[in-house]
This record gives structure tokens, C-alpha cells and sequence, in this order.
């Protein structure tokens, strides 16, 4: 065999071994994740829960903490295009505003999937699905429990309500349920209505705020997470006043801390909001990359826990 033709044969069997590569090692899938920051306890165990999916499921993660800026999210996202990610996802601070990053994504032809929160975009086909709670429905759920635990009360009942962040979906949604149940009863009022941004710092010093300008007059706090009751909570003390007894307190996501304040008698009920969110996402996430097709809404199933069962279900909390 002449020497050129052995180099050749022996270049042959090279090219067979690297072309056969993918099939025992293949490359892995990268995400780049857009997270909105870490504004509550609920968005702690939201990173923690796609944190660790990624890694059992062997997904190599980029990750970014926007520190609830929409202008860090884009910055985020447009470098997850420099960077070529397979897959891009986020948690959008606001729903407004996102169309110019998204259009740069798909013609870049990155698919999109939005977590925990929506947008309102002009094309749907921007993103391939949003997976999530159903906001407006954890309002309804707060609605009704109020109505139920005050049948019989002639009123008025006076509300304050501590929103979530200004133009996120969460906060526009659990009003918007929240109000669509107690309308159909006018001895219920909303009589202060601001926002609390989904943390413990601002929800006590808003709900001190409240209690300065209403006082006595306020029967009911309805809080749009638990970081902002919690904050509530030490305000209302601090003025004096029980919580769960003088002040009816409802609030959304039934994290730890929420169970805490149930068994200590301060909160009545939290409307659950799951933020394990991390193996639905990267199970979504392997099925874009294999072409499969994914639902446009991925709803997480939720319930209400009521002070009574708080003692009960705590163990059986991951959050």
C-alpha cells in the first residue's frame, strides 16, 4: 500500500470517529434564563427550583438576575442572542414593552418560553408558550374566601389592598379576580389600593401609611404576595392592632413564611401560587429542542390554605 494511500485510509477512519461523536456525546442544550431578581422568598425558591432542574437534567444554565429592572432583562436577553443560547426563557418583570428583544430572538431563530409571568405582545408567535399560575384566578380564590368568611357581617367592610408591582401581570391579575368577586357585594370596599412591589420592606411601610391615614376604618388587608403581608404584619403590631383578629388578612403564594405567620395566628389564609417551576421548564425546554410540539399555556395546579390547616401542611411545604 503506498504511503499516500495509507494516510488516506487512516484519515477515512478519523473522519468516521469524529463524524459518529454526537451519538455518545452530545452536546448539551444551553438555556439562558432571565430571572427578575430576588424580591421575595417565593422568587428565591423559583431560581432554586430551575437551578437545580437544569442540573438533573443536564441542561447547561445561563443565568441572570435582572433585580426587577425590565432594562437588565433586555440587556440579558440580547447578550443570550450574542452568546447563540439553544433556548432562551425569563420571567418578565412587566408585560409591556418586549417586542423589539423578542423579534431579535426569533430572527435569530432562538425559541422563546416565558415562566410565572406573561406580555402582551402584538405577535403571539414571539414565544412559544407561557407556563404558569393563573393570576386571576388566585384573585377569585381570595375573593371568594372573603365573601364566605363574612356572610352574616352586615358591613360596611373596608379593604386595603397592597399590589404588586406596577404593569406586571401578577399584580394587574390578582386585582382584576380579586374585584370581580367582591363587586357582586357593595358592603365591600376598597377603600386604599397601592403598590407594596412584592417585598417586606415596602408592604410594611405602605401598610404604615394605610393605617395612618384609615386606622380603626380598615377591616381587611388583601396583600397580592406574602413577602408584603409579612411586612403588614409587623406595621399593624407596631400601631397597636392584632392581625387576623382586628385586620382580616389575606394574601397570595404560600411560601414558608406565610405558614409561620398562619400558626402564629397572624395571617388567615394564603392563595397558593407554586414557584417550582424548574422541572416543567426544562422538560418544555427538551421537547422544543427535539421539535416536538408544546402547548401555548401550561397552567400549575394550586389551592388555598386557610389558617386552620396551616400547623397541618407545614411539613409538607418545599418553599
Amino acid at each position: 500500500m503506498s504511503m499516500q494511500r495509507r494516510t488516506f485510509t487512516a484519515a477515512l477512519a478519523a473522519a468516521s470517529v469524529v463524524g459518529a461523536v454526537p451519538a455518545f456525546a452530545q452536546k448539551k442544550i444551553v438555556l439562558g434564563f432571565a430571572q427578575v431578581g430576588a424580591e421575595s422568598e417565593w422568587r428565591t425558591a423559583n431560581t432554586e427550583s430551575i437551578k437545580s432542574s437544569a442540573a438533573e437534567a443536564g441542561i447547561d444554565l445561563k443565568f441572570s438576575d435582572a433585580q426587577q429592572k425590565q432594562e437588565n432583562q433586555i440587556k440579558a436577553i440580547r447578550s443570550y442572542i450574542a452568546q447563540k443560547v439553544d433556548v432562551i426563557a425569563f420571567s418578565p418583570v412587566v408585560e409591556t414593552g418586549w417586542d423589539t428583544v423578542l423579534v431579535e430572538a426569533k430572527n435569530a431563530k432562538i425559541p422563546v418560553v416565558l415562566t410565572d409571568r406573561s406580555v402582551k405582545v402584538k405577535d403571539d408567535s414571539l414565544y412559544v408558550t407561557f407556563m404558569g399560575s393563573d393570576f386571576t384566578e388566585e384573585g377569585r380564590k381570595a375573593g371568594r374566601w372573603l365573601v364566605e368568611k363574612m356572610k352574616g357581617n352586615a358591613g360596611p367592610i373596608n379593604i386595603v389592598e397592597l399590589q404588586g408591582t406596577v404593569g406586571s401581570a401578577p399584580a394587574i391579575d390578582r386585582k382584576k379576580g380579586f374585584e370581580e368577586i367582591i363587586k357582586a357585594d357593595p358592603k365591600f370596599k376598597i377603600i386604599r389600593s397601592q403598590t407594596g412591589d412584592f417585598t417586606r420592606a415596602k408592604g410594611k411601610e405602605v401598610m404604615e401609611a394605610f393605617l395612618k391615614a384609615e386606622g380603626k376604618k380598615i377591616n381587611v388587608l388583601y396583600a397580592h404576595n406574602d413577602d408584603m403581608a409579612i411586612g403588614a404584619i409587623q406595621a399593624i403590631e407596631e400601631a397597636g392592632m392584632k392581625p387576623a383578629k382586628d385586620i382580616t388578612i389575606i394574601s397570595i403564594d404560600a411560601v414558608k413564611g406565610a405558614f409561620e405567620a398562619m400558626m402564629a395566628g397572624k395571617l388567615n389564609v394564603s392563595v397558593e401560587c407554586s414557584p417550582l417551576l424548574g422541572p416543567q421548564l426544562m422538560s418544555a425546554v427538551k421537547d422544543i429542542k427535539a421539535g416536538k410540539p408544546v402547548p401555548k399555556r401550561i397552567i400549575t395546579e394550586e389551592g388555598i390554605f386557610p389558617m386552620e390547616v396551616a400547623a397541618a401542611e407545614f411539613p409538607k411545604r418545599k418553599y
